[in-house]
């Protein structure tokens, strides 16, 4: 159950940041198809960030050390550009990412949304346990 409540909440954070993103960088980020496709670009996000994400963080601690975390910016940015690509160039699920302000912007928009759902969730479950 939980691993479903994470894909519903990187499903409307991928959606929040293409309307955010693609209302101020118009073609930046873009996502052309349906809510099937975007359920499977969650998923690849989600998938992506548990595979690689642990990986960059680890390679990357020095900078993460040497910025006070905002490295962590840029690391969000890479993944969101690298579920463009995997989902557009390999499983053509229409989700495209260009430019190199886009993900940077939309990487926080995700990280935003993420952490509000997120809290949001835990709260409710924590309500049933108890």
């Amino acid at each position: 159950m939980r691993l479903l409540f994470r894909l519903l909440i990187n499903a409307v954070a991928l959606w929040v940041a293409v309307k955010v993103v693609g209302f101020y960088l118009p073609g930046h980020i873009a996502f052309n198809g349906t809510w099937l496709n975007h359920l499977l670009v969650a998923l690849v996000f989600g998938i992506l960030n548990a595979i690689l994400r642990p990986i960059l963080a680890v390679l990357t601690c020095p900078l993460q050390i040497l910025t006070l975390g905002l490295f962590t910016l840029v690391l969000n940015a890479i993944m969101l550009w690298l579920t463009g690509y995997v989902s557009s160039n390999i499983f053509d699920l229409g989700f495209h990412v260009n430019g190199l302000l886009a993900p940077l912007l939309g990487g926080l928009v995700i990280s935003i949304v993420s952490v509000v759902l997120s809290i949001f969730v835990r709260d409710n479950q924590e309500r049933r346990d108890h």
